[in-house]
């Protein structure tokens, strides 16, 4: 009866739910597990702030862990400080600009512990499941301040500095310098707003049930545990037959002392020989035989048989990433090829001209993978189809050229972006790659270098004298470029003894069939093998 009565209750309650938040816009999600009433309410009660307005009514739910924060008005302080000093737990922020109140689980009294906030693995990126924390720069018991730096996140992608959003004490670190696959949301710090409670979280775990695994974790146990019972209950059955194995192996091989002087001198194992003397003795011919069939060289003993000699390396997040990304690619995007050879005879001309008045104004040096990327993002303007994603339900064209640079490092390899690349000139694209790549091999990128790329570019020839590759589509991208390494060639001439030399640089052109068709892939190269082949014409 009373799961009935108390059933009713609630239905009421949810049914005035719509005009209790028009008339109290912040009453806190399951308002109605407890006795709540709205402001107006508490205020004929005659409960009132002291805060001058701050908070028009606040009243606690049968959860001791929840409260109602009311309507917020004039004020541009911290609010969920003041709250905190008025006996409120709240964990979160709340400011007049936004109106709104993040709600994280507060602990009070009833817990043992001090009002804190638990910080979780925030996530960084739009692909972050999981991060690691490559080293906390606040130590436990520091005083931090919004802005500053917490630790440094070693996300899907790059190393990201993770940023404190409000003052207070660093009162606890969960988990340490190196802690690997921390999910996100998974609890790595403590903090706290008065020195005095740090000492209170000195030996604080954080509940299992509040872990991002905590519950998968937990699950998950059970099973190896039947797994391990169930197996004694199947293992009789091969511990007989490993039993009579090992009793045939330990049986007595009967042979000649001649034949078994001839199987050592050449390494003949006795145990692989079927015996044809009486009572299945092993004889001299026997031994021949054997010869004659395997030869010499399958007489190698089996204790100087070669091992390999290997170290394991663990998987660091941008290779796993890199490798889910690539095959995702491979297995889902039909890819195909085009590849064009281009004249870079007057690429190289205006290169070195351009270098000249780049040293003489104290500017970076322009390589040739700037001019690449220069000439991709003006064929990506003329040709708008190649610059394209695909969804199931439409083909997105995009309205900014964004090259992203593919950039190998120890660490792996990164692909930074530089944005609008078709409308900047040549030293300032120099300049921004130059930069991204350092930062690339410092592993200091953070989301926004290299996210909301357009089209992929990948010079392997300059670098490393690859001449020719096919490279993998970057998704949701519809088309990668390949540079292999320029080589001079011998073409003929105007007359039919005459003939010259001329440098060509061959590019692959990868794209996805879906967006980009045969016949619009060809014309972005020939766009771009023009742009190339006469190099003035992208200044202007």
């Amino acid at each position: 009866m009373s799961y009935a009565s108390r059933f009713l209750t609630h239905s009421r309650k949810i049914r005035n739910a719509s005009n209790v938040l028009r008339s109290e816009p912040a009453i806190l999600v399951r308002w109605f597990s407890g006795g709540t009433c709205s402001s107006i309410e508490i205020q004929r009660r005659g409960f009132n702030s002291s805060t001058d307005g701050l908070l028009s009514g606040v009243n606690r739910a049968v959860d001791p862990n929840i409260y109602m924060v009311g309507w917020v008005r004039g004020f541009n302080g911290n609010i969920s400080r003041m709250a905190r000093t008025m006996g409120i737990p709240v964990v979160g922020s709340i400011s007049n600009k936004s109106l709104q109140m993040h709600l994280i689980r507060g602990f009070a009294t009833d817990a043992g512990l001090p009002p804190h906030q638990e910080i979780g693995m925030p996530s960084l990126s739009p692909t972050m499941t999981e991060g690691n924390i490559a080293r906390w720069l606040k130590k436990e018991g520091d005083k931090i301040s919004p802005g500053e730096v917490l630790c440094e996140v070693e996300t899907d992608k790059a190393t990201v500095e993770m940023e404190c959003m409000e003052e207070g004490y660093l009162a606890k670190i969960v988990l340490g310098d190196g802690a690997k696959e921390i999910k996100v949301g998974q609890v790595i710090a403590i903090t706290v707003e008065e020195e005095d409670d740090i000492a209170k979280f000195k030996d604080y775990e954080p509940p299992k049930g509040d872990a991002a695994d905590g519950g998968k974790k937990s699950s998950a146990s059970p099973p190896p545990m039947k797994e391990v019972a169930e197996k004694p209950a199947s293992s009789p059955q091969p511990n007989v037959s490993k039993a009579v194995e090992s009793s045939k192996a330990g049986d007595r091989i009967f042979s000649s002392p001649l034949a078994k002087k001839l199987a050592e001198d050449h390494n003949v194992p006795l145990q692989s020989i079927k015996g044809t003397g009486p009572d299945g003795h092993i004889v001299k011919a026997d031994i021949e035989d054997y010869l004659a069939s395997y030869g010499k060289e399958a007489t190698t003993p089996f204790s100087k048989a070669a091992t390999l000699d290997y170290t394991d390396l663990p998987h660091t997040q941008i290779r796993k990433v890199t490798a889910s990304r690539l095959l995702l690619s491979k297995q889902t995007i039909p890819h195909y090829y085009l590849t064009v050879d281009t004249c870079v005879d007057k690429l190289m001309e205006l290169r070195s001209q351009l270098n000249t008045l780049q040293e003489a104004s104290g500017g970076k040096r322009i390589s040739v993978n700037d001019l690449v990327i220069k000439a991709a993002a003006l064929a990506l303007r003329k040709v708008p189809q190649c610059n394209s994603s695909w969804t199931n339900d439409y083909i997105r064209q995009y309205h900014n050229v964004n090259i992203n640079v593919a950039v190998q490092t120890d660490n792996g390899l990164y692909v930074p972006v530089v944005r609008d690349a078709d409308k900047k000139g040549l030293s300032k694209i120099a300049e921004e790659i130059k930069h991204l790549a350092q930062k690339a091999k410092d592993n200091s990128l953070k989301p926004e270098d290299y996210e909301g790329g357009t089209f992929t570019v990948s010079n392997l020839g300059g670098p490393f004298g690859v001449k020719q590759f096919c490279a993998i589509i970057n998704p949701p991208q519809s088309g990668i470029l390949a540079v292999g390494s320029a080589e001079k060639r011998v073409i003929p001439g105007v007359g039919p003894d005459q003939f010259k030399f001329a440098s060509f640089m061959p590019v692959t052109l990868s794209c996805d069939h879906r967006v980009i068709d045969g016949a619009i892939g060809a014309e972005w190269l020939k766009a771009f093998k023009g742009y190339i082949e006469n190099p003035e014409s992208m200044l202007l």
